[in-house]
């Protein structure tokens, strides 16, 4: 008797049942499909939320709506996130918030924060502009993105932007470091930020992501774990000119280090005693 089912219809099958033991033994498939996972799901719900947010369009607050949907998808790939430092968030000061930045991850422990951080966008590279619906639901929603290679307009953007945080009580939150760095450290800051924060003598509030010990670009591993976002007490700029940015910066950036190894610690030492 011929078989009622076409090689193709096969071939799934069998992939499909190769799935399980693929995700338990390959580190590499893994890694792969939680971020396909991550990135589809975000995508996907993006994509619903489009009709909510367009009629609200540069409007900040549609990153709370959108944070109540896509947060979802820390529980799907594993990860727990620990929110320290939340009263900060309790006045309507405008502010730059700055924080270290490990993954593309860091946006889901954003959207964890969003219903607490109320307004507050954030700066981004022009690229990610164009991702889909995801890109023109972050524009929407009041991102600001800009053109690294484009200096002067980059700039030109960042004062607007800054502009329009005074004006409208917001937060923008900067990524100082400039690129993902996820190696247990903490970059040099560029100085952007620090000079938005004393033109517009603007508070400067750090938030400091734990490491990500669960992560390895380079081996491909991606396990279940969990990252403490702090955020520390704002530092004003009250009086302060283009002479005191170095300082700035680095007063900031020596306490962000301060809360990332403190926040780190027992996480590393809870994954080497799990092992």
């Amino acid at each position: 008797m011929a078989s009622s089912y076409s090689y193709p219809e096969l071939f799934l099958a069998g992939f499909i049942f190769t799935l399980p033991f693929l995700y338990e033994k390959s580190n590499v498939f893994r890694y792969y499909l939680k971020f396909f996972v991550y990135y589809s799901y975000v995508l996907i719900t993006c994509t619903v939320l489009l009709p909510v947010v367009f009629f609200h369009p540069r409007d900040v607050t549609n990153l709370i709506v959108a944070s109540r949907f896509c947060r979802f998808a820390s529980h799907i790939i594993g990860i727990e996130w620990e929110l320290r430092g939340l009263e900060h968030w309790d006045n309507e000061q405008c502010c730059i918030v700055i924080s270290n930045h490990q993954s593309s991850l860091d946006i889901l422990g954003m959207f964890e924060m969003w219903p607490r951080m109320k307004r507050c966008t954030v700066v981004a590279k022009r690229p990610l502009m164009f991702a889909g619906a995801f890109g023109f639901g972050a524009w929407l929603s009041g991102l600001v993105f800009i053109d690294r290679l484009k200096t002067d307009k980059a700039r030109q953007l960042m004062r607007e932007a800054t502009e329009r945080v005074i004006r409208e009580k917001t937060k923008l939150w900067i990524f100082p470091e400039g690129a993902r760095f996820n190696n247990g450290n903490i970059q040099p800051f560029k100085k952007g930020a620090f000079y938005l924060a004393i033109d517009a003598q603007i508070p400067i509030m750090p938030v400091v992501f734990s490491q990500y010990y669960f992560l390895d670009n380079e081996t491909k591993t991606f396990e279940p774990g969990k990252v403490v976002i702090t955020t520390l007490q704002p530092i004003s700029t009250k009086g302060m000119t283009h002479n005191d940015i170095e300082a700035l910066s680095e007063m900031a950036r020596e306490q962000m280090i301060q809360v990332f190894n403190e926040s780190s610690k027992d996480l590393v030492k809870h994954k080497k005693i799990a092992i």
